[in-house]
This record gives C-alpha cells, sequence and structure tokens, in this order.
C-alpha cells in the first residue's frame, strides 16, 4: 500500500490517474483524502513521481515507464491486451477487486482522440459509478431519475452516448420535455441551472452523461 490510510477493498472509491492533462493539484490531493486506493496508467507514473506520489498499482504495457527503479510498495501489472485502453484495464482490475465508485484524473486534455475515448468509455462501464475530473468539470453517467441542487447559473451540459430518449428537465434554462438527444445531431451542451433550487432529470432509454462545468 501507499501512505494512504489503509482500508478495506471496495469500501470507499478508488482513484484512477490517467496519462492526459494533470488538473489542479488541489482536485487531485482531495481526491486521494477520498480515494485512498489509487491506480495509476503507466504513462503516469514518472509525472506522479516527480509530484513525489506513489500509487498503489501501476497497470498497462508498461513501455511508457522511464525509470526502470520500480518501488517495491508499489504493484506493477503488465497487461498486452490491444483490445483495450490502458483506462479500461485500470477498471476491469478495480472492478475485480470489488470496487463500485471510481474516480478518475487526468483524462482529458492533451490528445484530443484519448480525451474522446475517455468519455465514450463512461458508456462501456455505465454500471459503475466512474466520476471524471478535470480543473473545469466532473462528468458522469446519469441515472434515469437524477435529481441534484445547483446554484443558479452553473452550467450544465447533457451529452448521449450515442442516443438517449424521453429526456425530461426541470430547472434547466433550456428545458427538455420528453426529448431525445443525440450524439453528432442534437446535444444539449451549455444548458444552466435556471434558478438556484433543485434540478431533476430523467430520460427513459439509452445513456446519458452530465458535465458540470465551472464558469
Amino acid at each position: 500500500m501507499s501512505s494512504h490510510h489503509y482500508v478495506k477493498e471496495g469500501q470507499e472509491p478508488a482513484l484512477v490517474v490517467a496519462n492526459g492533462q494533470m488538473c489542479d493539484y488541489e482536485i487531485l490531493t482531495n481526491l486521494m483524502e477520498w480515494c485512498p486506493f489509487m491506480v495509476a496508467l503507466d504513462g503516469a507514473y514518472d509525472r506522479l513521481r516527480e509530484l513525489q506520489i506513489t500509487p498503489d498499482v501501476v497497470i498497462g504495457d508498461l513501455d511508457s515507464l522511464k525509470s526502470q527503479e520500480y518501488n517495491l510498495n508499489v504493484e506493477f501489472i503488465k497487461i498486452d491486451n490491444q483490445e483495450t485502453t490502458d483506462l479500461e484495464k485500470a477498471f476491469d482490475f478495480l472492478i475485480s477487486k470489488g470496487y463500485t465508485d471510481i474516480n478518475v484524473v487526468w483524462a482529458t486534455g492533451n490528445r484530443l482522440d484519448h480525451t474522446v475515448n475517455n468519455l465514450a468509455t463512461l458508456a462501456k462501464y455505465k454500471m459503475t459509478n466512474v466520476v471524471i475530473y478535470d480543473s473545469y468539470s466532473r462528468c458522469f453517467v446519469l441515472p434515469k431519475h437524477f435529481k441534484k441542487f445547483y446554484d443558479k447559473g452553473t452550467a450544465l451540459s447533457l451529452i448521449p452516448i450515442p442516443l438517449a430518449t424521453g429526456i425530461t428537465t426541470k430547472n434547466l434554462k433550456y428545458p427538455l420535455d420528453n426529448e431525445p438527444l443525440d450524439f453528432g445531431g442534437r446535444s444539449g451542451t451549455s444548458n444552466e441551472v435556471l434558478n438556484s433550487s433543485v434540478v431533476a432529470i430523467s430520460y427513459d432509454s439509452g445513456i446519458l452523461v452530465l458535465i458540470e462545468s465551472k464558469n
């Protein structure tokens, strides 16, 4: 284990550090406090070492590691399967260990193809509570019925992957009333909270991702 306090596997959320753009250091450290078990994709390991952060597990094909000085307190898992991304490998590993709640950082920015694919990966793991954080946003797959309090003007975007139907919203500036959204067609980006109160979102079928953004 790393220096994080020990918890039994599955009791608290896990943290995955991908290999995209770094988020604010405060976001990372806050998530580390909340998520005692950390998995790093191999491309992020050396970057974490520079921050003097030690993950519990490093996963991937391990070809991206610049440093061959392996830490004895870190478990290195080499997986050569080219049919899955390193992020998927991390999710599969954590799910096999009983984790149902997974937070992710460094999964956006830098390469656009990786960002798009990482967001699309949420659809594959829709039965797991995965939340992606960066310095500006957090995103996650919505349950069929969702309610949460937001301040007036909070920026919210609804992203179908690739289609969601029967969407109804309350307390958004641009409401939907039993309507569909489809990726590449009609999307629900750049909406905002109408009043400081509860926002309600429901939909009938498909996969719908909510992105909460800082203005």
